[in-house]
């Protein structure tokens, strides 16, 4: 297994270690302003991005665009682990070279838009997308008063630690 991949799975993991911690109720509240979005619906936005990747054409090519939005795994931690267990399931088994090209269509804001990728550089930009969306998590876990005890959640391996001096 590459390294992009244990990357990746070791990132999800912080997915199921949250899920177990929550309530359905905890996952579906939208109370926190500005955004007023919920930790299911960032849970099920990660997902479907990874999905997306694993929805392969005959011509090569993913479109980032065809998410499946289903909204029960927003709202259900049973329906967002089986979700999550799928991904982990199919990254733990592609056969999918990370050299690999593809044509990924992507909105990024003009409209669609056809970006060769090879398919590490693809998940690279999935585990990144993970994390800033953990940071989101963790804005709204502070709000609901949620304490997950993982200091390294929503932080990208690359930010500086604090050095606690003694």
């Amino acid at each position: 297994m590459n390294v992009i991949i244990q990357s990746t799975l070791k990132t999800l993991q912080k997915s199921q270690y949250l899920l177990n911690s929550l309530s359905d109720e905890q996952l579906c509240d939208a109370s926190v302003s500005p955004y007023y979005s919920s930790i299911g619906t960032h849970i099920r936005h990660i997902l479907d991005f990874y999905n997306c990747i694993f929805n392969v054409s005959s011509e090569n090519k993913i479109d980032l665009t065809a998410r499946s939005r289903n909204r029960d795994v927003e709202s259900q931690c049973d329906c967002a682990k089986d979700y999550l267990e799928g991904i982990i399931l199919k990254l733990k088994t592609s056969t999918i070279n990370s050299n690999q090209l593809f044509l990924v269509t992507d909105d990024l804001g003009l409209g669609k838009t056809e970006i060769p990728y090879t398919y590490g550089a693809l998940l690279a930009q999935a585990n990144s997308h993970t994390i800033h969306h953990y940071a989101i998590i963790n804005y709204i876990f502070d709000r609901l008063g949620i304490t997950l005890n993982d200091s390294s959640f929503g932080y990208n391996p690359t930010t500086p630690k604090e050095i606690v001096r003694r």
